[in-house]
């Protein structure tokens, strides 16, 4: 004879239902806290009294606004950008856009402040970037063209193929490179992989003493040197002149102007040409050999 048991009611069902409900609740508080809720019914009070209070309250409704896009353009800048510098600043954008704000034309106010926050968020970065606008964006340029060449080729491109795919010559590409190199920003605390091991390691611990000098790094300065002396009678005198008076006599372009009786920007010009000349012929040599 079989005994009957009394089997207990499932409580899986008031688990999952308790469950639910708070997941339904971290989400309404994530929503709430991301999502700005702004009625006609509030603009039409405020259009109505006009009272502190009243602005006050709905700024700080817009704020998850402002959070929204400052933390959208956030995710293409670097990581030395804070993002509580940007949501001060788009700060400063909504209130430019409630100021101006006419809702008679029939445009959302969220449609109308998103492209001023975003302007006063870009205008304070550009304030604050002591790079020219025109080398970022000659930076850019070559960044997307080595990209592209290295999609193509499959390597790093040659300096001479860039030009090439860049329609300019090699001496302005090598003028521009020049401009580009001075912006590049690095942080001694940010972590790397070494080469040896492919461990990471802060930058700083990657950087070598270049001021101790090394059996073989002493040769390879005299076999630079060595070779200097031969490019050099390379030169025009003219970038002879410009050379030794500005590396050896430490004269100033306006001071070498004016020994050579030329202004100053001619011999800027010699003294460019005269590097460049230089640097190829390095490269070339030191390419070849190595």
């Amino acid at each position: 004879m079989v005994s009957a048991t009394k089997v207990k009611p499932a409580r899986t069902g008031k688990k999952l239902g308790r469950a639910t409900a708070e997941t339904s609740v971290r989400t309404a508080t994530y929503r709430r806290a991301n999502k700005w809720h702004v009625s006609p019914r509030d603009w039409n009070m405020y259009h109505k009294y006009q009272t502190p209070e009243l602005r006050q309250q709905l700024l700080n409704n817009y704020i998850p606004l402002v959070r929204n896009v400052a933390t959208r353009m956030a995710m293409g800048f670097p990581r030395s950008v804070e993002l509580a510098d940007l949501i001060n600043t788009g700060m400063i954008g909504l209130i430019e856009a409630f100021k101006n704000f006419d809702p008679d034309r029939g445009v959302k106010f969220e449609t109308y402040a998103v492209p001023r926050i975003r302007g006063a968020i870009l205008d304070e970065l550009r304030a604050l970037d002591w790079v020219p606008r025109s080398t970022r964006a000659k930076s850019r340029e070559i960044g997307r063209a080595v990209t592209a060449l290295e999609n193509k080729l499959g390597r790093l491109p040659k300096e001479t193929e860039l030009s090439k795919y860049m329609k300019i010559t090699d001496r302005e590409l090598y003028l521009a490179l020049d401009d580009v190199s001075g912006t590049q920003i690095l942080s001694l605390d940010e972590v790397i992989f070494r080469e040896d091991d492919n461990r990471q390691v802060p930058r700083i611990e990657t950087v070598m003493d270049e001021a101790t000098s090394s059996v073989l790094s002493d040769i390879e300065r005299g076999e630079l040197r060595s070779f200097l002396v031969v490019a050099m009678e390379r030169l025009t005198e003219q970038e002879k002149l410009v050379i030794a008076l500005y590396y050896f006599e430490e004269l100033t372009l306006k001071e070498i102007g004016e020994v050579m009786h030329i202004s100053e920007s001619r011999v800027s010009q010699i003294h460019t040409r005269a590097v460049i000349k230089l640097r190829g012929m390095v490269r070339d040599k030191f390419s070849m050999t190595g």
